[in-house]
């Protein structure tokens, strides 16, 4: 079991990482493909051993959830991969069984009733899975209390695509729809506000319409949890460079460049998603970009 991060305070709010798993997962040229051998080599020496896997030349990424205690609301950030889950071009996710992540939620603290909301940055496969779990054949909602939030503009996308492909996008029909039928989702926009603490940054790119959350008050204490605006600190340095499975690269870099130009400097926290343990830092500009900085 990975041992959840120590809670980080922020104001009158509680940040927890809670880890699915963490592992050496895709090669990192064929993650990112504009990525050359040689700009790889100028960087590896930093990147290895703890964002990179040098005997396997793999990106070692964490899949994790991030909650938010405020004083009203209990808020959980993406919701992983799950378990039950048919992802057959995934081996490593295909159908787990695990219980680190319930154990994770447990020794934060956490049950899955005292969820109020579920916020899902973008409705990728490793982003929604815990939103159900299986019941007698049935897929119902993991959190019992909870309101889902999804884009209103990413639902219809991926609602429409998994209409025509759903053999495309089967997280969509097991951890999506039938929220949607239970009628525990909300729809919102990218710019939501959900209360005095937490409210939603548009960062399209990787998905159609993208947010990340954004926690506290910016200049005072806060901190930026980023969905997959940004998969590995290399891109913080080179914001250009786009990943496999992006809607839209470049679009993304500029999501990548707005957003970082605007909280580099700062003592904004950043709480990344896929960065390995202990997935927090800070941004400060580096040359013509910026550099992630660990805390």
């Amino acid at each position: 079991m990975t041992s959840p991060l120590a809670p980080i305070r922020i104001g009158d709010m509680t940040i927890h990482r809670i880890v699915e798993l963490q592992a050496p997962l895709f090669p990192m040229l064929t993650f990112f493909p504009t990525l050359t051998p040689e700009l790889l080599d100028e960087n590896r020496a930093w990147l290895e051993p703890t964002y990179l896997e040098a005997s396997s030349g793999k990106a070692i990424f964490a899949v994790q959830s991030w909650i938010i205690e405020t004083p009203g609301q209990t808020v959980l950030v993406d919701s992983c991969v799950g378990n039950h889950k048919s992802r057959p071009g995934r081996p490593f996710w295909d159908q787990q069984t695990s219980d680190t992540y319930e154990r994770n939620l447990a020794a934060a603290g956490f049950g899955m009733s005292d969820i109020d909301v579920v916020m899902c940055t973008h409705l990728h496969v490793d982003h929604v899975g815990w939103n159900t779990r299986l019941d007698n054949g049935r897929w119902v909602p993991t959190f019992p209390n909870a309101r889902y939030l999804f884009s209103e503009r990413e639902l219809a996308y991926w609602t429409e695509r998994e209409g025509r492909e759903p053999a495309a996008c089967p997280w969509i029909t097991d951890s999506v729809l039938p929220i949607v039928a239970a009628r525990r989702a909300d729809t919102v926009l990218s710019t939501h506000v959900l209360n005095d603490h937490i409210r939603c940054i548009p960062s399209p790119g990787h998905t159609i319409d993208h947010f990340c959350v954004h926690a506290g008050r910016a200049g005072q204490a806060d901190a930026l949890i980023t969905g997959d605006m940004i998969h590995s600190p290399i891109q913080a340095r080179y914001p250009e460079l786009g990943m496999m499975s992006d809607y839209d690269s470049k679009l993304g870099a500029s999501s990548r460049r707005d957003l970082f130009g605007r909280f580099a400097d700062t003592p904004t926290l950043i709480c990344a998603a896929h960065f390995p343990a202990p997935s927090v830092g800070r941004l400060v500009r580096w040359k013509h970009a910026f550099d992630y900085r660990s805390v």
